[in-house]
This record gives structure tokens, C-alpha cells and sequence, in this order.
């Protein structure tokens, strides 16, 4: 059974949880008419569908303790997921990374997270949550819709001068209810 709990001090190695490779199948394309967001999708031809990894971060508890709180999903005692949470300006906490181990992937890890999320930032006073993901992880993408995110916006910028300048970063935004 998947438990989910904040990550203190005395389990500091496991917000270092290693990154793993995802499909990159298609692209969300966000679009803004008469006040609000809507998207479509565009699927790749399967000759086109490729992989990628984000290298790992190595976070250092101590460093990012004072702004950050950490979630841990657990098996037994096991780290199989993390989401950290960062303090924002705003009436939104900035959920700063989600991650799962590719072996629990699809079992409901990730909505465990983010509820888990959702009640760290209600007890902070926010009103909700508010991440992004680039737009040709659409299955990050579409997870952040199932779980009730909305698209709030669309940073077209965000990579220029840098190798991946062609990708956009979707934000997404949920209320609290």
C-alpha cells in the first residue's frame, strides 16, 4: 500500500529520487479565445515518438528546506514518488517537481502526491497549487488536467538560447476546493 508523508530530516536522501525516462508522443497546444484557455493535441506518427530523461537535480535538503516541503510517496519504506512544494508570492504554492518510479507509474502515485499537495498547501493559506510542463510531455501534461489543473498561461520564452529553445512551458493551476 502507497502511503503518502512529508520528508523530514531524517529521510533527506530521499528528495534525491533518480530521474527516469518518458515518452514524448505529441505536443499540447494551448490556445487563449474570448477569455479563456483551451488546447488541442497533436500526436506523433510512431516513427517520431522518442524518450527523454531530465538529468538528475542532487537537492540538498538543508539548502532548500526553508522554502521547500517535500512529499514522499512511500512503499513501505521505499521512496517511489516526490513532489516539492515551494513557497510562491502569490495565493498559489509552486509545485516545483513530480516525479515517479517508472514501477508504480499508472497506479495512482502521482494523485496521491498531489492531494497529498493539495492539503500541505491549504494548510500554508493558498488557494491552490501551480506547476508547469513542457508542451511536448504531454502526458505530464494531461495528468495535470485529469487531476483538476487548468491551463492558466503559456510561456513561449522561457527556453530561448538554450538547446530545447523550440518548447514552450504550459502552466497549470488548481483550486483548492
Amino acid at each position: 500500500m502507497i502511503t503518502t508523508k512529508i520528508i523530514t530530516k531524517e529521510h533527506k536522501a530521499d528528495i534525491n529520487l533518480k530521474n527516469h525516462p518518458f515518452k514524448l508522443f505529441g505536443l499540447m497546444l494551448p490556445s487563449y479565445n474570448n477569455g479563456k484557455w483551451d488546447h488541442t493535441e497533436l500526436l506523433f506518427p510512431q516513427e517520431n515518438v522518442t524518450e527523454m530523461c531530465f538529468p538528475d537535480e542532487n537537492y540538498d535538503f538543508d539548502e532548500m528546506s526553508g522554502n521547500s516541503v517535500f512529499v514522499g510517496a512511500y512503499d513501505g519504506e521505499r521512496c517511489v514518488g516526490l513532489a516539492i512544494l515551494q513557497q510562491a508570492p502569490l495565493r498559489y504554492m509552486y509545485l516545483y517537481d513530480l516525479k515517479v518510479d517508472p514501477d508504480c507509474r499508472g497506479q495512482g502515485v502521482g494523485k496521491l502526491l498531489i492531494e497529498k499537495c493539495k492539503e500541505v498547501a491549504a494548510e500554508q493559506g493558498y488557494k491552490g497549487l501551480y506547476t508547469q510542463g513542457q508542451d511536448n510531455n504531454l502526458g505530464a501534461c494531461r495528468f495535470y488536467l485529469k487531476m483538476g489543473f487548468e491551463i492558466g498561461g503559456l510561456d513561449t520564452r522561457v527556453y530561448g538560447g538554450t538547446s530545447q529553445e523550440h518548447k514552450k512551458d504550459i502552466l497549470f493551476y488548481c483550486d483548492i476546493k
